[in-house]
């Protein structure tokens, strides 16, 4: 399993010079199977998923997106994604279902249409799907892939666990784990979910918006702190940990700070759009 980190900011994309090395584009993650082949699974399409494009050697896309949730820096970047928007594309888009009776088309549709877009969804290039998801475990693209609902704060979120049989991947891009109470450390409960997600996995990507000193203030808006993940990932006994959906201003220079705080078990990895991630 090759895994590449395409986007890797939280809440809006960061341009700038204090955010080169890490990269300002928002959450996109892609998979393929081995070396010699093209991602062909995709988590998130914020607007790192353009830079899927450059992947794909000229092709167009054949493959399959699975949304987390639905906020717009998990969603934007798809009517960009040139790999995607062209006459022999195959794209299909799984949204998790949010209890409400909406279409994943209608959903999206809501911020992709006029007059907010100048596009709606049936108006991209290509064959297009767009499905409700549901918990579970569902084979997409020859990968098994288990679905886990998780808490984050404005809409139904899911976690994912990817395996293609030898290695697994687990993506908790946002998660809120003091929804549920402060947890033994006071950075939120480690809980049987995020458990289920992570336990024995190669790599966890987890959400690092936030740091410890940072939640009493900041948690409303429904993220994790660093620690929380890296203790997750060392009580899941993950391999590696690679912290993950950093801030819009959190800069370079903070990112290094915030490596500096962890020890070496795990391992711990600062997100970056430069990482490919060899399982």
């Amino acid at each position: 399993m090759r895994v590449h980190l395409l986007g890797v900011r939280g809440s809006t994309p960061a341009p700038g010079s204090e955010f080169v090395r890490y990269g300002g584009f928002t959450s996109c993650v892609a998979i393929a199977h081995d070396d010699g082949a093209v991602p062909t699974l995709v988590l998130d399409a914020g607007t790192g998923i353009r830079r899927l494009t450059e992947l794909l050697g000229g092709e167009a896309f054949h493959g399959s997106i699975l949304l987390s949730h639905l906020h717009w820096d998990h969603t934007h970047g798809m009517p960009f994604f040139q790999g995607g928007d062209r006459e022999d594309a195959r794209v299909d888009v799984f949204v998790p279902d949010q209890l409400d009776g909406s279409t994943a088309f209608a959903i999206l549709a809501r911020g992709m249409s006029p007059p907010h877009f100048p596009i709606g969804p049936d108006e991209l290039r290509g064959k297009w799907s767009f499905t409700n998801l549901e918990p579970g475990i569902i084979d997409f693209e020859g990968f098994e892939v288990t679905a886990v609902e998780i808490p984050h704060k404005g809409g139904r979120t899911f976690g994912y666990r990817v395996s293609d049989g030898h290695s697994v991947l687990a993506y908790m891009s946002d998660h809120c784990p003091t929804d549920l109470g402060p947890g033994p450390d006071g950075w939120g409960e480690y809980h049987e979910a995020a458990m289920a997600l992570c336990e024995g996995a190669d790599v966890l990507i987890h959400d690092a918006s936030l740091v410890k000193e940072e939640l009493a203030q900041e948690s409303f808006f429904g993220h994790a702190a660093a620690e929380y993940a890296v203790e997750l990932g060392r009580r899941a006994g993950v391999t590696q940990v690679v912290l993950f959906h950093h801030k819009p201003n959190r800069t370079d220079k903070q990112l290094d700070a915030i490596a500096g705080r962890f020890g070496p078990t795990p391992e711990v990895l600062i997100a970056s759009e430069s990482v490919v991630l060899q399982l």
